[in-house]
Order: structure tokens, then sequence, then C-alpha cells
């Protein structure tokens, strides 16, 4: 065989994740690797953890990165609170809140399915109503920012309604961490996981992951074994709980540890309010440069992600070929619509290191050319001034 070194082409990444990597992260990927065991990298890892807490706002003990991507953080949370037969009130308004309902399934409990447009939030009076017909539910599970729609629901109220009726909750912040608000402790999330590709900008494979007390205590009481040995918190914590000696649980991703660790080190540094702002500054641009190229959002402006944002394909344009134009011509990636919205909508990720004045304007750019060439008919330039005037104030 002559298979030779694989060198990327440099891309800007503005679809749904991954995001563009932070140089700084970049550069702490190549740092030199030592032992998982080693006191040096014990102590990053306390740090790692109490920059997690720092993230998600909140002082859980059991608070930690899983050695996996997003969809292992998901799983974690449901193979250790799903009991068998457990009852659980799982929401769906896109295809990550799909995927909840399988875990239950495959954990041996039961979902009761809350369904809500797609494009739109969680319906918190529909939930309510589930909640009151099932009184023996135990846990009420939902998707913060659902990454397939662009919509936000609202995690403080859906919180509220399961400790009022006697739950605890599972949510999914694997879009929301770092680029929504996101109160872990005061709304009274019970059981969270994120993902380290998206607002945090760091490259793929890390979930962040954090547990209440009461979680613990459900962990902890289990009539039956945790179905995953990997993800058995019971285990995981003698690894990273903080206190004594480390038991050796798996070998962990120790340079992917480093890049989680300076990512959240940037996080610390910008703060949590001014990331949540930048965000929604870049995405009050870009909506209003889509808006002149005569471009409508799928998700109503009060329940939208501003890291993720839905736009409805215009009629008689190509959802493809304008993907591959702007990958072609501009190293530029947006995301295709997924499920229902399938070449109907294109998501694009303001995410992180990506949301940016210069990745928005390129964007506003490259879609104009993109639009003009597919005969779409609006006012070329009109873009690009319409969201420098945002940025003008």
């Amino acid at each position: 065989m002559t298979i030779t070194s694989f060198h990327p082409p440099r891309r800007t990444l503005m679809g749904p994740g991954p995001s563009d990597v932070h140089p700084r992260i970049t550069e702490a990927l190549s740092r030199p690797t030592i032992g998982h065991l080693d006191p040096e990298f014990i102590r990053m890892m306390d740090e790692l953890k109490a920059l997690i807490q720092f993230a998600f706002k909140t002082n859980n003990r059991l608070t930690l990165p899983i050695s996996a991507p997003g969809s292992a953080g998901m799983e974690a949370c449901f193979a250790n609170l799903v009991d068998e037969g457990d009852k659980v009130i799982v929401c769906i308004n896109g295809v990550f809140g799909g995927r909840m309902k399988e875990s239950v399934e495959r954990m041996g409990g039961t979902a009761v399915v809350v369904e809500s447009d797609w494009g739109r939030a969680v319906d918190p009076t529909a939930v309510e109503d589930a909640l009151k017909a099932n009184a023996d539910a135990k846990i009420l599970a939902f998707v913060h920012a659902e990454t397939s729609t662009g919509a936000r629901s609202d995690a403080k109220v859906l919180c509220e309604l399961a400790r009022k009726y006697d739950c605890l909750s599972i949510v999914d912040a694997v879009t929301s961490l770092a680029g929504s608000e996101l109160e872990v402790d005061e709304w009274g999330i019970d059981a969270i996981y994120s993902g380290s590709q998206k607002c945090l900008s760091c490259v793929p494979g890390l979930s962040p992951v954090s547990f209440s007390e009461a979680a613990i205590k459900k962990i902890e009481s289990r009539k039956t074994k945790v179905r995953s040995w990997f993800l058995d918190m019971n285990l995981v914590m003698g690894y990273w709980g903080g206190e004594g000696k480390r038991a050796y649980h798996h070998t962990a991703p120790v340079n992917q540890l480093y890049a989680l660790h300076e990512a959240l080190c940037l996080l610390q540094d910008e703060g949590l309010d001014n990331s949540w702002q930048r965000h929604r500054l870049h995405h009050n641009a870009l909506v209003t440069g889509l808006a002149a190229m005569g471009l409508e959002m799928l998700v109503p402006e009060s329940e939208r992600l501003a890291q993720l944002n839905a736009v409805v394909i215009p009629e008689g344009v190509d959802d493809l070929a304008v993907r591959q134009q702007l990958l072609k011509e501009y190293n530029l990636e947006i995301g295709a619509g997924l499920g229902a919205f399938a070449g109907k909508v294109w998501r694009i990720g303001l995410m992180g290191y990506a949301a940016s004045q210069t990745n928005v304007l390129n964007c506003l750019s490259a879609l104009e050319s993109a639009l003009l060439s597919q005969g779409h008919s609006f006012t070329p330039g009109l873009a690009v001034k319409a969201a420098n005037d945002v940025y003008a104030g």
C-alpha cells in the first residue's frame, strides 16, 4: 500500500457541530502525553472537574467528563438512573428527544412520550398533563437545545414540574452548554449531559455530565446493576472522585482532556454571561442578514437558539447544490436538515469560536452568491449591510 499522511482541508465549520476549534485548544492537544494516573494529571483532573462545575453552574460532587461523545453522556444518565420497569416521561420535539426514548427502552424502562411539533419548544402544559396522568413516573427527560431544529425549551419550568410531581429530571444540554443560559443548581436539574464539540469549541469525543444528590441516591439504591460497566457511575467515580487514591477504571483520553481543560479555561476567561451574550449578538446579526435575502427562520423568535439557526430553504432552491457550492468554493460547512426537515431547512451553527463577526459576514456573503446562482430573487449586498448595522448598534 502507498497510503500517506492525512491532511484535511481547512474549513470554516458553521454546521450543527463540530465547531471551529480554538487555536489554544489545538495547541493543548499537542502537549506531552503523560500517564492517566500521574500525579500531575490527577491535579489537572481536579481542576477540570471544577471547571465543568463552573460551566454547568453547579456544586454537584458527581461532575465529570465521560471519555466518549455526547451520546455516551446521554447513555450514562439513562443507564444509571433508569431501573428495570421505571416509567419515564420523555419529551420529543426533534431527533434527539427520540434518542432519549430509545435509551429508556434499552435500559428496561417504559417511555411515556409527550410529543411537541418539531421546530417548537416542549409544551409545559402537555408535560404537566402527562405527569398528572402517570403518577408512578420516576423521571422527566427532555432536550434543552434541540440540535435538529434549533428550538430551545424552558428547562427551568420543566424541572419545576419534575420536582412538583416527585420526578428526577434528565436534561440534554449538548448544544446549550456555554451558548445559552444554563443554571443546573438554580433550576434543580438532576442529571445533565453535554458535548465538547459545540459551544466549547473543543474537539469531539468528550461528554461533560453532572448528577445531583437526589440522582446519586437513586443510583446507589438501584434494584439492578447499571446495564453498562463502562458508564456505571459507581465505578467511574473511583477514578474521578477526587478523594484519596484514584482507582483504575479505564485509560483516560489524556490529550483530549488537556483540550477540554483549555476550552473551559477560555470560557472562564470570557465569563459565562459574556459567552451567552456573544452568541446572541452574532445570532441577531445573522438572522437580520438572512431576512434581507428573503429567508425565514423555522423557529419562532422567543424559542430560538442563538447557536443553532434553522433556516427555511426557499421554494425552487436546491438544498444539496447550495451546501456543495459553499463547501467547494468557500470551504464553508453548513448543516442539512434532519428527519422531517431533511431538504427543507439548513442548520447554520454559531458555536463557540465560530460565533464571530467575521464568520457571520462571510457566511452571508457566500450564501448570497449561492442563492443568486440558484435564481433566488433578492437585492445583492443588503444582507451584509443589514448584519453590519446590527454590529454598529
